[in-house]
C-alpha cells in the first residue's frame, strides 16, 4: 500500500490499475512478452478491483491481458494450464481503493504513531478484503450488503473480526461510531453462510474489562458460537497516546484477565467441546504466571495472533517438532507485505512472489559480512521476548551466548514485541557492543526490502548482523554453528 490519502468516501487511493513488477523467467507471461512497468487495464475483459479476482482471472487456463506499456495499449493473450501461474507479480494487493476505517477509537495505535515514518504506515483500514488476505482484524462497521454477497459467493474465509465488547452501547462507545452498536449484525450473517471468523478482545483497563468481559464472552457463547476462537490482548500503548483514558494494565488488573480467560475456557470446553477464547502471551508476562501447557493451545492455531507463540517457540527450539510455525509480522502486515498473499488466501498460486528471494538475499549478505562462526554470539529481541527465549539460552549451558534486550524507546509506552522493533533502537544498543561477536537479529522486524519500521536498513547498523527466520528452529539451527571453527 502507497498511499494514506482519504476520500470523501473514507477511502484510500492505491491506484486503479495494478503495475508488472516482476515476471518470473520462463513464465507463461514472459514467452508471450509480459514486461515489468506494464499496468494491466483489464485480464479477459473485466478489471480487477484486488489480488483475488485476479487470481481467480488468471487461474483460467486462457488468460487475456489489456495492457498499458509506454502510452500503447496492447492485447496479449497467455495460453497455460488451467490453475497454473502467469509468472507475473503486480504492485498492491488491493488495485481500488483501501476501504478506510471511519472509526475512532481511543486504543488504536495508529494514532500512537511518531510523525515522520512512511506514509503507508498511518493508513487506518476497515477492509474485509485486507481482513482476508493478510489477517487484519476489521469492525465489520462499513460492511455492506454487497461485500456479504462477495464473501459468501467468493468464499472469503476466514475472516478476522474486532468485537471488544457485545454489549451495543459499550462497543459503539469504545469505537466513537454510532454503527458499532448494530455492526456486529454482519458477524451473525458471516457465520449463517458458514464463514469462518476469528474474533479478537482488545482489553482496555477500566472499559472492557472485569465484569464487561465476563458479559462480552457469554455474549459470544449466546450468540456467536460458530465463531472460530477469540483472542483476548492487552491494550498497546506508545509515549505518543493522547487518550487519557487509556492506560497500562496493573498487575492484578493482567492477572484478572488471565483467570477470566482460563474460566471462560473450561466453560467452552464443555458446552461447545472446545476451548474457543485464548490470551495472548503478553497477557501471562505481565501478569506473571507460567505459560499454560502446549496442549491447551490446540494446535497453536491462533499463533498469528500472539497466542501460545512462547510454547510454540520452545517446541520448536527443543526439537520436540521439526516444523516452524512461520513468522508473525502482527500490527502492520499488510504494509509491506508481497503482493501475492497466496499463503493467507489459499487461491492456487505457483508465482514468483518476491518474499523468499529477498529474505535469502539480506541473509546472504549478512553471512558474508559477519564475523568467524567461533565468534560469541548475542541474541537480539524485544523486551517481551527476552523471557521467553533467556530461559532456552540459559538451558544450553554456554557462557559463549547470551541474549540482548532491546529496550523500544523508538515507540515507547508498553511497546515490547519483537516485531516492532526499530533500527534506531537496534542501532543505539549496537553502538556499545564489542566488535567481532555475532549479533542474531529475527526476520519479524524487518520488511522484505531489509527495513525496519523507522526506514533504517541494515546496512544503518553499526555492526554486520545475521537475520535469520523467527522460529527456534533457525535459532537452535544458528546457535550451533557457534564456536565452531
Amino acid at each position: 500500500m502507497s498511499s494514506n490519502s482519504e476520500s470523501s468516501a473514507g477511502t484510500a487511493t492505491i491506484g486503479l490499475a495494478p503495475t508488472v513488477v516482476a515476471v518470473a523467467p520462463g513464465s507463461p507471461a514472459d514467452l508471450v512478452g509480459v514486461e515489468p512497468g506494464d499496468e494491466i487495464l483489464r485480464v479477459n475483459g473485466n478489471v480487477p478491483r484486488d489480488i483475488i479476482e485476479w487470481q481467480l482471472a488468471t487461474d483460467e487456463a486462457d488468460v487475456e491481458l489489456d495492457v498499458s506499456r509506454g502510452g500503447l495499449d496492447l492485447s496479449i493473450t497467455i495460453e497455460k494450464v488451467a490453475g497454473s501461474s502467469l509468472g507475473i507479480e503486480v504492485s498492491s494487493a488491493v488495485f481500488d481503493r483501501v476501504r478506510t476505517c471511519d472509526n475512532h477509537c481511543e486504543f488504536c495505535f495508529i494514532y500512537q504513531l511518531p510523525k515522520g515514518m512512511r506514509r503507508s504506515l498511518y493508513l487506518k483500514d476497515d477492509d474485509y478484503r485486507l481482513s482476508f488476505l493478510y489477517g487484519n482484524f476489521t469492525t465489520l462497521t462499513r460492511f455492506t450488503e454487497a461485500d456479504l454477497e462477495r464473501v459468501v459467493t467468493e468464499r472469503l474465509s476466514p475472516l478476522h473480526v474486532s468485537i471488544h465488547a457485545t454489549d451495543p452501547d459499550i462497543r459503539s462507545a469504545m469505537l466513537k461510531n454510532p454503527r458499532g452498536g448494530m455492526s456486529l449484525r454482519w458477524l451473525r450473517a458471516l457465520l449463517d453462510y458458514n464463514i469462518a471468523v476469528k474474533g479478537q478482545i482488545v482489553v482496555c483497563p477500566g472499559v472492557n474489562d472485569g465484569a464487561v468481559l465476563d458479559d462480552t464472552l457469554a455474549g459470544v457463547l449466546d450468540q456467536y458460537p460458530e465463531l472460530e476462537s477469540v483472542a483476548v490482548v492487552p491494550l498497546g500503548i506508545s509515549k505518543f497516546n493522547t487518550e487519557s483514558a487509556m492506560r497500562f494494565h496493573t498487575l492484578a488488573e493482567a492477572q484478572s484477565v488471565v483467570d477470566t480467560v482460563n474460566d471462560w475456557q473450561d466453560i467452552f470446553q464443555t458446552t461447545l467441546g472446545r476451548r474457543m477464547v485464548y490470551a495472548a502471551d503478553e497477557y501471562y508476562l505481565m501478569a506473571q504466571r507460567p505459560f499454560p501447557a502446549a496442549e491447551r493451545y490446540d494446535d497453536f492455531a491462533m499463533h498469528e495472533d500472539g497466542i501460545g507463540m512462547a510454547r510454540t517457540f520452545e517446541a520448536e527450539f527443543n526439537g520436540a517438532t521439526t516444523e516452524a510455525t512461520g513468522v508473525q509480522r502482527g500490527f502492520f502486515a499488510a504494509v509491506d507485505a508481497p503482493p501475492n498473499p497466496a499463503a493467507y488466501t489459499g487461491l492456487r498460486q505457483n508465482g514468483c512472489g518476491s518474499s523468499t528471494a529477498a529474505s535469502t538475499d539480506l541473509t546472504s549478505t549478512s553471512i558474508q559480512l559477519r564475523p568467524g562462526l567461533s565468534a560469541p554470539v548475542a541474541v537480539l529481541t524485544g523486551a517481551l521476548g527476552a523471557p521467553v527465549i533467556s530461559p532456552l539460552i540459559d538451558s544450553l549451558d554456554r557462557s559463549d551466548v547470551r541474549v540482548l534486550t532491546v529496550e523500544n524507546h523508538f515507540f515507547g509506552g508498553n511497546t515490547g514485541v519483537t516485531g516492532l522493533m526499530t533500527g534506531e533502537d537496534v542501532r543505539n544498543v549496537l553502538m556499545t557492543e564489542p566488535h567481532g561477536h555475532r549479533y542474531l537479529i529475527p526476520d519479524v522486524c524487518l520488511s522484505d526490502d531489509g527495513r525496519f519500521l523507522d526506514g533504517l536498513g541494515i546496512a544503518d547498523l553499526p555492526r554486520p548482523v545475521e537475520i535469520i527466520p523467527t522460529d527456534g528452529i533457525a535459532l537452535r539451527a544458528a546457535l550451533e554453528t557457534a564456536g565452531t571453527t
